[in-house]
């Protein structure tokens, strides 16, 4: 059965006029929002909006700062089967292993067609014929760079990992002799954690490695690719990337890059107004564009997208459900687009002028949401969190460690295989 006949939305419903029924009582929706900056505001406004038009009442909580501490809660509230969880904003990694306790929004909302929504985020949404997660907004890894260094040294926009390396040294070396000591040629997230396996599946599924795992289960990570590809990454530590990017987060090599002391970095697309932001070092000096790839792979970038889903324990199902439409609407996603740099799920979306206007690096970058790769979660289910834990730990050992790449790998390989035996997937 095809997904468009699985989740059948209609995109009138999922606007905002009628997103939400008649209520005879007001309810209160409790939504759990991300506890930053202008994520809270941008979560919190529309949620207070959806309760004025719908007659409602929103109460706010705000999830833990550290999204790896997220996970767990939702798991011990769900487990107690609370009342309290009305809805989730949800990482995309965490709809496999919460699927038993989210609702299936087939039974809430109307029905219709989700042909507006990008189909990747729509299917990550969907497990085992169930639609769990509605898509609210779309990210994936990119390539930020600095464009007045490219311009200066006459090199071009990295095609592939090998052009990023060149280049990267290329001008680190050059602005370094000029006086700058502090200029690295790349920052990334290379710390043992869930963002080192985005960074890496990135690597490895843009350099025909594949994935850690396939559809069916099977361990593929064990392959020459996925080896040379590590082994390239752990050469950028220290030559054209800081030693201390083995400990960097999103935050860590944004902060290096908005300082004005990286050439080029990959992090998530709520970097672009951070770094153009009025107390920015390289305001509008800054460009975007799909990640490298390997010489004989394709641009991808890995799904980062961001759902939002119903528990199956809420007391008012339909309520929560209809804010959930409220927010994925078209003119609750151009909002925040317009705001915070938020992609839209909605794929029209990305040919409007205002929105083109205020993140204009969608023209150029389109095909990174568009080819977009999945972490092992629907395959794994329940077993990703240690799925993630593996991968993360001995990547990053091997990354410490140029020597032992090859080692790391098959490591990795065989504690997979253990983990598949023990969980039977």
């Amino acid at each position: 059965m095809t997904i468009s006949k699985v989740v059948a939305f209609s995109i009138a419903a999922l606007g905002l006029s009628a997103a939400y029924p008649a209520v005879s009582q007001a309810e209160t929706i409790n939504i759990f929002c991300s506890s930053s900056g202008i994520e809270l505001q941008l979560c919190k406004e529309g949620s207070e909006a959806w309760g004025k038009e719908s007659g409602n009442e929103v109460k706010i909580t705000t999830m833990p700062a550290n999204w790896d501490d997220v996970l767990s809660l939702y798991q011990q509230l769900l487990s107690a089967q609370s009342t309290d969880v009305d809805v989730m904003i949800l990482d995309g990694v965490w709809v496999g292993p919460l699927k038993s306790h989210l609702l299936d929004l087939t039974e809430a909302l109307p029905a219709g067609t989700v042909d507006n929504y990008f189909p990747s985020a729509v299917a990550a949404g969907t497990v085992g014929g169930k639609f769990v997660a509605m898509p609210w907004y779309m990210d994936t890894g990119l390539l930020f760079y600095r464009k007045d260094l490219l311009d200066k040294y006459g090199a071009k926009v990295p095609e592939t990992w090998a052009d990023l390396t060149t280049t990267a040294q290329l001008v680190q070396d050059g602005e370094r002799k000029a006086g700058n000591d502090k200029m690295w040629g790349y920052v990334w997230q290379g710390r043992a954690y869930e963002g080192l396996v985005c960074n890496a599946t990135e690597w490895f599924a843009s350099s025909g490695a594949g994935t850690f795992i396939d559809a069916e289960g099977k361990i593929t990570i064990a392959s020459p690719e996925a080896k040379d590809m590590l082994k390239t990454a752990a050469g950028w530590v220290g030559t054209i990337s800081p030693e201390g990017v083995l400990n960097y987060d999103e935050e860590g090599s944004r902060g290096v890059f908005q300082n004005g002391d990286a050439v080029f970095m990959r992090n998530w697309a709520y970097a672009w107004s951070l770094a153009n932001g009025a107390d920015s070092a390289i305001k509008d000096k800054v460009g975007v564009a799909p990640l490298p790839k390997g010489a004989n792979g394709q641009h991808v970038g890995i799904d980062g997208a961001a759902y939002l889903g119903v528990s199956k324990y809420s007391a008012h199902p339909k309520e929560a459900a209809a804010l959930v439409a409220y927010l994925a609407g078209e003119k609750e996603e151009k909002r925040r687009a317009l705001a915070g740099s938020y992609i839209p799920s909605v794929s029209s979306l990305f040919s409007d002028a205002d929105i083109l206007k205020a993140i204009p690096f969608l023209t150029t970058a389109k095909a990174a949401f568009e080819n977009v790769v999945t972490r092992p979660t629907s395959i794994t289910g329940s077993d990703y969190p240690r799925v993630s834990t593996e991968i993360s730990n001995n990547l990053h050992s091997g990354l410490s460690n140029p020597s032992a790449t090859d080692a790391a790998i098959d490591d990795l390989a065989s504690k997979l295989d253990g983990l598949k035996t023990r969980g039977g997937w």
